[in-house]
């Protein structure tokens, strides 16, 4: 929270794009209640390498937002580099084949919600996390391991 705040609160002084992601691993409950709790735990610790690989700037950062999902910070990256990362993020937690008895391929996949804020609009911290939520839970309503975009809602903050 406190890493968006200081992105949200940089992008506005500078009017540079910033982008946020939430990532939640499709159908992790299901994961847990058939292969158990630790079984869980080593998934999520190998999808958090997997995810952080593939994000090699050092401005950019990926954290655990709760249970099993993540967030994605991208400071300085517009909705098309933005959508480009989420879907190499999906690609890899694709690639690690880890087994999934419930999914509907076998192995585990993502969901990923994303929101960008162009430099124009000062994003508030609550308006980025809620919009890209709203896409995150749009990508798991159109079937998952998909990536979804909607653009920042400054109403929607509470």
């Amino acid at each position: 929270d406190f890493r968006i705040d200081a992105a949200c609160r940089a992008a506005a002084r500078g009017t540079q794009p910033l982008s946020l992601l939430m990532i939640d691993v499709d159908l992790f409950k299901q994961l847990n209640d058939e292969s158990g709790h630790l079984a869980g735990d080593r998934y999520l610790v190998l999808i958090a390498r997997a995810l952080q690989q593939v994000l090699p700037r050092t401005t950019d950062l990926v954290a655990r937002f709760g249970g099993e999902e993540f967030a994605v910070l991208l400071p300085f990256t517009e909705r098309s580099g933005a959508e480009a990362v989420a879907n190499r993020l999906r690609e890899a937690i694709v690639d690690l084949r880890l087994e999934h008895p419930a999914s509907p391929i076998g192995i585990v996949t993502i969901s990923v919600g994303g929101v960008s804020a162009e430099g124009t609009t000062i994003p508030s911290p609550m308006a980025l996390i809620a919009t890209a939520d709203r896409a995150l839970y749009r990508a798991k309503a159109y079937g998952r391991n998909r990536t979804e975009f909607l653009p920042l809602d400054v109403e929607s903050a509470p």
